[in-house]
């Protein structure tokens, strides 16, 4: 079951990342809607509403989900680089997932997160070196730094496309290429 939820391995973050580094997770992100797109457009009705795994959400759930998730990591970073370690709120990602708008057409997430994620990478790409150190608690989590939001948010994205790649795969599913980097 660990492999089924976990399929690129748990978060696991650097203590501290080189530009290099840093801009090798920004291009990541900055992939993620048309690798998702790529993966999801051919599936039919019957697939989008299969579960991941036993007990996990849909594959459309989690199409939508992305985008929700990583709304709140733009802001969360915007946050960070505009006032003095703000604690920011959790949300309730399970309660989101059965909100009507989880059981939409998953291309109006596509649109979203391609939108999304062009201004969070202009976003990421301008900033300088001490505010990759800036900082945000989240009550759960705790202190962290952007270095290490950015490394949760490449991490969430490989995370869920191998969730519907890896049970495409199982299933036999046609697929489209989408290597996991």
């Amino acid at each position: 079951m660990e492999s089924l939820q976990y399929p690129v391995g748990r978060f696991d973050p650097l203590p501290v990342l080189a530009p290099a580094e840093r801009a090798a997770l920004v291009d990541e992100i900055e992939a993620l809607p048309a690798r998702l797109a790529a993966v999801v457009q051919p599936l039919s009705e019957s697939q989008l509403n299969t579960p991941y795994r036993p007990g996990g959400w849909t594959v459309r759930q989690v199409v939508h989900h992305v985008p929700d998730s990583h709304l709140n990591a733009y802001v969360r970073f915007k946050l960070a680089l505009t006032e003095s370690e703000p604690t920011i709120k959790p949300y309730d990602q399970d309660a989101w997932s059965r909100l009507p708008d989880a059981e939409s057409d998953v291309d109006l997430s596509l649109i979203l997160l391609a939108a999304l994620h062009r201004r969070w990478v202009i976003l990421l790409r301008s900033l300088t070196e001490p505010q990759w150190q800036r900082r945000l608690v989240h009550p759960k989590s705790g202190t962290m730094d952007l270095d290490r939001l950015l490394q949760l948010y490449a991490w969430h994205g490989r995370h869920h496309l191998a969730h519907i790649t890896s049970l495409a795969a199982r299933s036999g599913w046609q697929q489209q290429s989408a290597p996991l980097t």
